[in-house]
Order: C-alpha cells, then structure tokens, then sequence
C-alpha cells in the first residue's frame, strides 16, 4: 500500500466532529483523501480542520449539518457534484444513543428523532450520494453499526431496532449495486472509547476500551479501492469479515 492511497479521491464522513468520525476522517485525510466532513457541531469541525491542516492534509470541506436535514443533504450531493463529480468514498458514521428505557416508556418523540437520525438519515445519504458513488472508478461506502443490531439486549430498543434497520438498508444496497464498482459494507466497532459508549456504560472506566483511532484504522482499510468484498460485516473486535450467515 502506498502512503497516500487516497490521493485524488474525494471522502465523506458524517459525524465527523468526534470520536469514530473524527479519527475516521484524519486517517483519510492523512492517506491523501480530499476530506468533506459533516457534523452538527461547528466547534468540532474546526477543530478537525486543524489537526487535518496540521498534519499536512488536504483543507477539508466543512459541512456544518443536522443529517436530519434531508434537503440539505440534497444540496451537499449537488455541491460535491458540481465541485467533483464524483464521491469515492462515503462513510455513515452520524448516529444518537437515544432513550435507554424499557419500549412501552419510550416518548414518541423520542422514537421519531432516533428513527430520523439512525436508519432515515441514512436512506437519505443513499438517496443523495448514488449517482455520485457511481460515477467513481471505486465507490466505497461504510456504515457503522452496532452488535446491539443482532443481541437486542432489554432497554435498548430504539437504538437496537435502528442499528438492525440500518443492516438491512445497506445489504439491500449492497445487492442493488452488485454489478457496479461500488462496494458496501457494514463497519460493527464493538466497545469503543467514544462519548456515546460513555454515555451508555457510564460505570465502565473509559482507560480499559480502545481509543477512536483503532477502530478508524480498519474503517479506512475498508474503503482502500482492493476492497473486494461487498454486502458484509467487518466486526472489529474479533478483526473478522462476517456474512449474515454467520452468528454475530
């Protein structure tokens, strides 16, 4: 592998402001991707677009947007085609915990945002970002999951239920564009040490999980264009490739 392997291909990553999205996004940058970073946090942003410069990469392109907002991922689509043409890369990493709570105390509310943030705001990434994967000589994209997609573990229901809709959003993608050069996989990072794992393990000592950076290693790996497999799970903490045949 060289040590630019990106160099001349344009990267998405949503939720790039933190954690996995951010690590994922400096890794990019740093194999020579031309980086377009989408978060809600404006400060964050900055902050990536800092470290991208200091490192030597490529000035990122900062999309300060709620994934939420389906019309303004429509616009990003329009911009990176009339700035590109193309998208090689695309990695689906925004997503929220959302209630920990048995499901018959779930606010609708609640529900609704999780739903919109979780699995619609990915179908809408598909939607707006399509013809743009296709129009690349190797399409790539990833979408972080979650084990809790397949355990179903009690009170985790909304974030469960999403997780697994989002499997099933992106193998269905991944048989769509079977004859094409694009290849879609599904990145599960297992105990990470990010924010929303605090949030939901708030006794767990953050010291004992592995640091952002780790799981962004393998994500890159999965966009490199000898990738060959497509419709898969690469579950980081057993370093392994699984089918939907295989037991999580």
């Amino acid at each position: 592998m060289t040590d630019k392997p990106f160099s001349g291909r344009i990267a998405c990553v949503t939720g790039a402001s933190r954690g996995i999205g951010r690590a994922t996004a400096l890794a990019l940058a740093a194999g020579g991707a031309q980086v377009v970073a989408v978060a809600r946090t404006q400060g964050g942003l900055e902050s990536l677009d800092d470290a991208i410069r200091q490192a030597g990469g490529l000035a990122p392109t900062l999309v300060p947007l709620d994934i939420r907002d389906g019309d303004g991922l429509d616009r990003l689509g329009l911009a990176i085609h009339e700035r590109w043409g193309k998208l090689d890369v695309l990695v689906a990493n925004g997503a929220i915990l959302g209630p920990i709570s048995p499901l018959g105390h779930v606010v609708p509310k609640d529900w609704d945002q999780i739903v919109a943030v979780n699995l619609t705001a990915q179908w809408r990434l598909i939607r707006s970002f399509d013809p743009l994967l296709q129009a690349s000589v190797a399409g790539r994209a990833v979408f972080v999951t979650s084990g809790a997609a397949t355990k179903c573990r009690p009170f985790w229901g909304p974030y469960s239920s999403t997780k697994a809709a989002v499997d099933a959003l992106a193998r269905t993608y991944a048989a769509e564009t079977e004859r094409t050069a694009i290849r879609v996989n599904l990145f599960n990072p297992g105990p990470i040490r990010t924010t929303m794992r605090a949030q939901a393990m708030p006794g767990e000592d953050p010291q004992t999980l592995e640091p952002p950076e780790a799981a962004a290693e393998a994500i890159v790996a999965m966009c490199l264009t000898s990738v060959t497999e497509s419709g898969r799970l690469y579950d980081y903490p057993t370093r392994s490739w699984k089918s939907f045949r295989d037991p999580a």
